[in-house]
């Protein structure tokens, strides 16, 4: 006969597991010997390591008793439908860590190659990598938005970067961060934006680019948190007639000015 101990240390568990499983009738509780001490039998070691053995596979303590009682092939039913829980939260979790490494891998597998090749370009062209880490977390929310669109929306901005506009925006906007918000390249910036908006929207080529008007507003106040220069920028594009930078509203007919 064994003490509390010895049992514990048999099926390899805590002295205070044994009594939790006394105290939920998961492991019957003997009665105690002339000596006052509680003495467990064989049978109550192969009950307390298949207790052990099951609960460490996952199975709910919940469960446990019913499979231990269970008959021979009720208990195989039951432990196949464990096992296929089991394998199922195996391949949640496997998927959840393919996830996790496209995020740690960067652009590359966390957006699409349209867009890497768009940021790519803009590297060529000299612009600062922390101009093109604020565009990239911009482009992942789009993309994740419209993942049937973001490819004819990549070749746009390409054709745009044949602008002169687009290219002096570029060239300031990556040097932005150094500026004080009175910097008078501020105000040129608007001007660009200005104008483009003005062109963009006689052509009604704003209407292939239909963002989710809430997404925009996140991706505006993310903009505008930037530097004191945002936020300049965002007051000088409203002097004209436009609300927001990533999908510019006009705000009235009477500030527009083409």
């Amino acid at each position: 006969m064994l003490t509390i101990s010895q049992l514990a240390a048999y099926a390899g568990v805590t002295v205070a597991t044994v009594r939790h499983y006394h105290k939920i009738g998961l492991l019957p509780e003997p009665e105690r010997n002339h000596s006052g001490y509680r003495s467990y039998d064989a049978a109550a070691v192969v009950r307390l390591i298949r207790i052990h053995v099951l609960a460490g596979a996952g199975v709910p303590l919940a469960q446990v008793g019913d499979l231990l009682d269970a008959e021979p092939d009720a208990f195989a039913e039951q432990v196949h439908d464990i096992d296929a829980r089991l394998r199922a939260e195996v391949r949640r979790l496997q998927d959840t860590r393919k996830r996790l490494a496209r995020l740690a891998a960067g652009e590359q597998l966390a957006l699409p190659a349209s867009v890497v090749g768009y940021l790519d370009r803009l590297r060529r062209m000299g612009v600062r990598e922390w101009y093109i880490e604020k565009e990239r977390d911009a482009w992942i929310v789009i993309a994740a938005q419209m993942p049937e669109r973001i490819d004819a929306i990549m070749a746009n901005k390409h054709e745009d970067l044949n602008d002169p506009d687009v290219l002096r925006l570029y060239s300031l906007v990556s040097e932005a961060l150094e500026w004080a918000a009175d910097d008078p390249r501020v105000a040129e910036i608007a001007d660009i934006l200005d104008r483009m908006n003005a062109r963009s929207l006689k052509s009604g080529k704003r209407d292939d680019f239909e963002l989710d008007h809430n997404v925009a507003a996140v991706l505006d106040a993310a903009s505008a948190e930037t530097s004191p220069v945002a936020q300049r920028l965002f007051a000088l594009l409203e002097e004209r007639g436009w609300k927001g930078i990533v999908r510019s509203e006009p705000i009235s007919p009477g500030k527009r000015r083409w």
